[in-house]
């Protein structure tokens, strides 16, 4: 069964074509199904999220406490992050640091985000703005609206340390706030005032070389249908700012514990979209029962699902977030097979996240409060520095990760690469052991050091083995 449904969503052929007047986006277009490079073969991205000390805004300048400690984004990171296999950055920003007082954007703090942007870019990678929030706003909860776009008013106004952060979410203050945010026909005019900041973030990145597009509201709380008119509002003005760059847009975040939603009953109606779910299955749930007695076959029907949303809505499927404690039971055998599921699903993703040392610390880093230094969690790089196929050229048959074996199988319909190579990330530990054939006679390929990249062109089933 597994099979028909790749072979269903992976008929398109390496190299698309643009109907008239559709206007292409760069550096990364879609058919409508899979994203493409400018070679035509499917883009699987792979990229990770960070939250970056002076872009994403939790600090105050009225003496509160800032709501979190956050790293610095240096250009060590942003090189890292691509020799591990990362292709893109999931970049949040927030309206708050954006447009701090009602049509006044902040230039300096888009300075920032363009200091981070540059980061990646410099590094190779791609990079997804995303218009993030958590909990509404920083006053109230954990990131995003600024002050004046809070209605009602808040009757107590938070700060830090972030210790609370479930409770944040569902407080009244929060609830209060995203419902008359999401309100049908928008009475306090909220979704048109961030939908002109969203025009004007879209404008400031729309002919940057490295951003692929832009991603709309991060993890909506509310009911699916406001979530949708909603996107389609603001994807429209997306596109009408940055017609060369994708729009990003989430379903309601309530997906992240029911792991589905309804499916839309026709296509997204703006071009260049992308559906990017975030897939926590079992992650947060409060008893962790499910996630102590975790089978393989547990974590499928999310991803599947996912694929379907995406073929519904006409779109590429990007999981916008993904990932799970290191401490969490279990933790080694949901990465495994969340990176299996991805890859056979044809599934780009930004694994959460670089590094972190509040609320769950989380991330490919540890830190030592004592000394203040990171280091590289082994755990976590096995996660996500591994065998991949980043770039696929023709029709795809078959994209097999074994998280057993940790080899790569991908079988194209042959002919169907019409001479384009694959683009295949191996990892630095396998650097000079990695094998690749081709129909099982042996490829030699250079592997960049940079990123790990190996050009390997196959006309059938190409294997890579660290």
């Amino acid at each position: 069964m597994f099979r028909r449904t790749v072979l269903a969503v992976a008929a398109a052929t390496a190299g698309c074509s643009d109907p008239p007047g559709r206007t292409p986006t760069t550096p990364v277009d879609s058919d409508g199904e899979h994203l493409r490079d400018d070679r035509g073969r499917i883009a699987l991205l792979h990229g990770v999220n960070a939250r970056v000390e002076g872009v994403f805004d939790v600090t105050f300048d009225d003496g509160r406490v800032a709501v979190e400690e956050l790293p610095p984004l240096t250009a060590t990171d942003c090189r890292r992050m691509r020799a591990l296999g990362f292709d893109h950055l999931r970049l949040p920003i927030n309206w708050s640091g954006v447009e701090p007082e009602r049509d006044v954007f902040d230039d300096a703090y888009l300075a920032r985000v363009d200091a981070a942007i540059t980061c990646a870019a410099d590094a190779g990678l791609l990079v997804v703005v995303d218009l993030h929030q958590d909990a509404y706003s920083k006053e109230i909860g954990e990131d995003g609206a600024p002050l004046w776009a809070i209605v009602p008013p808040p009757t107590m106004l938070l700060e830090g340390p972030l210790t609370d952060l479930g409770q944040r979410r569902t407080s009244t203050q929060v609830t209060l706030a995203l419902d008359s945010f999401f309100a049908a026909d928008d009475p306090h005019r909220l979704q048109a005032e961030f939908i002109a900041m969203l025009e004007h973030v879209a404008r400031r990145w729309a002919d940057h070389p490295a951003v692929i597009g832009f991603e709309i509201f991060n993890e909506p709380t509310v009911g699916f249908a406001l979530v949708d008119a909603f996107n389609i509002a603001a994807a429209a003005a997306v596109r009408a700012a940055a017609p060369g760059k994708l729009v990003f847009f989430e379903p309601s975040a309530i997906r992240n514990f029911t792991d589905g939603v309804p499916t839309a009953s026709a296509p997204f109606p703006s071009e260049g979209a992308v559906y990017a779910p975030h897939v926590y299955t079992f992650v947060f749930r409060p008893d962790p029962t499910a996630l102590e007695q975790l089978q393989p076959e547990d974590l499928e029907p999310s991803v599947m699902a996912a694929r379907a949303e995406a073929t519904a809505w006409g779109t590429p499927l990007w999981i916008g977030e993904y990932g799970v404690g290191p401490e969490t039971p279990n933790a080694d055998l949901w990465m495994g097979v969340e990176n299996e599921l991805h890859d056979r699903y044809l599934a780009s993703n930004a694994f959460w996240l670089w590094k972190e040392h509040s609320q769950g610390s989380w991330g490919v880093y540890a830190r030592d409060p004592a000394t203040s230094t990171w280091t590289e969690r082994p755990q976590v790089v096995a996660w996500i520095s591994r065998v991949r196929g980043e770039r696929l050229a023709g029709r795809i048959v078959d994209n097999r990760w074994d998280r057993s074996t940790r080899a790569l199988r991908l079988e194209i319909e042959r002919g169907s690469a019409r001479g384009v190579p694959h683009r295949v990330y191996v990892p630095e530990a396998s650097a000079t052991s990695f094998t690749a054939s081709c129909d099982g006679a042996p490829l030699s390929s250079p592997r960049d050091a940079a990123s790990g990249v190996v050009e390997l062109p196959c006309e059938g089933v190409l294997e890579v083995r660290p």
